[in-house]
């Protein structure tokens, strides 16, 4: 299956999670998952929130920033991926000058 987020509607998100900050995301969604691309705005944040719905995997495209998830924290930058369980507490945040962007996949919901 093809996802084009080319022509896929952009969201923008206000302190998402309770975090801070605007984060605009293009999401594909079904029965099985979701996959989302997002920018995170320099300062913003996603903020700390249990990961219910499924695993949570976060490829670093461009961008700076941190995660911490079930308190340890870990460095954001192009070619890592940060990978949340479900059941475990994660952020996310921009420590960067420009937009953090992640492709995320959030499986097994």
């Amino acid at each position: 299956m093809l996802i084009d987020f080319t022509r896929q509607e952009e969201r923008v998100i206000d302190s998402m999670n309770g975090g801070r900050g605007k984060t605009v995301a293009k999401m594909f969604a079904n029965a099985s998952g979701r996959v989302i691309v997002s920018r995170i705005e320099p300062g913003a944040s996603i903020g700390l929130h249990v990961q219910n719905t499924g695993n949570d995997i976060n490829f670093v495209a461009s961008g700076k920033g941190r995660a911490v998830c079930d308190g340890v924290e870990e460095i954001l930058m192009p070619g890592v991926c940060h990978y949340c369980p479900k059941g475990s507490s994660h952020m996310i945040e921009n420590t960067g000058d420009e937009d953090l962007v992640l492709y995320t996949v959030v499986d097994g919901i």
